[in-house]
């Protein structure tokens, strides 16, 4: 082996600890802030000490247990509708015979080329005139129905064998019947890895939730954050990485808790 060979995987090892150092410095900053005086939050002191008051201040300064509440109610309506929705659709896609099956799928397949920015205005338009703006249900309807998980379970419903299908129908079970019974069982590692996809789209998405909430009521976390933190409000650092932190925990406790199964799941479902 030459030497150039040999220092092909150091230099693939450095390069992957610098890049995960630079996508961490961001999260690490803020867990420095957070924990220590406003006076140190711009400077690094090994010996600064530590403090929880920054927690308390972002706390009672901004009704994070309402944006939570609004969040967890928010990724569950939303998660639940998709699986409903895009597991009917996935399982018509790949089991029946339809006259312009391939023609709607394929519109589906457009839709995941378009950015859902590009319809946040006539999608502001259809939530004015259902009289869903500034409501939870206005937040979650235009993601309820996802390309991205109709094409992901049609995909996943085409591997299983159709043997399977066959005996379900010899037992009695009818279309709900073997759907509920064969594929949606099969399909498990497929449905956690799209579950985590969406909740972590839907906790951070912020664009939309910004232009259609108005009020404390409906906002979930990242709005609330936002307009916690706006200059005009005044910057404290510590007090603003406090409530990052408390925004982020509950996605980033669950990945620490369950990586392995997070991994698992993506690599069963195919996801790379």
């Amino acid at each position: 082996m030459s030497p150039a060979t040999r220092r092909a995987p150091s230099l693939e090892t450095a390069a992957a600890w610098l890049l995960a150092l630079l996508w961490l410095s961001p999260l690490l900053y803020a867990f420095w802030a957070a924990f220590h005086p406003v006076e140190y939050a711009t400077r690094f002191d090994p010996l600064a000490p530590l403090t929880l008051a920054n927690f308390a201040k972002a706390w009672t300064y901004a009704p994070f247990p309402r944006h939570f509440l609004n969040t967890v109610m928010l990724v569950t309506m939303i998660l639940a509708a998709q699986l409903v929705l895009c597991t009917l659709a996935g399982y018509a896609f790949a089991r029946f015979e339809f006259a312009g099956r391939d023609i709607a799928f394929g519109l589906v397949l457009v839709q995941l080329l378009i950015m859902p920015e590009v319809l946040i205005v006539e999608n502001y338009r259809i939530m004015s005139r259902l009289g869903l703006v500034d409501t939870l249900l206005g937040i979650g309807l235009p993601y309820m129905a996802s390309a991205f998980g109709i094409f992901l379970l049609r995909q996943t419903f085409k591997t299983v064998p159709r043997e399977l299908e066959d005996a379900a129908r010899v037992e009695g079970c009818g279309f709900l019947g073997v759907l509920w019974r064969v594929y949606v069982p099969l399909a498990r590692p497929t449905y956690l890895a799209y579950g985590l996809v969406s909740v972590s789209y839907h906790w951070n998405n912020f664009l939309w939730p910004l232009i259609v909430t108005n009020s404390v009521n409906t906002r979930p976390l990242t709005v609330g954050l936002a307009i916690f933190g706006a200059p005009e409000s005044g910057v404290d650092w510590g007090v603003i990485s406090a409530g990052t932190l408390m925004a982020v925990a509950p996605l980033l406790v669950a990945f620490l808790l369950f990586q392995r199964q997070f991994m698992q799941s993506f690599m069963q479902a195919g996801i790379k």
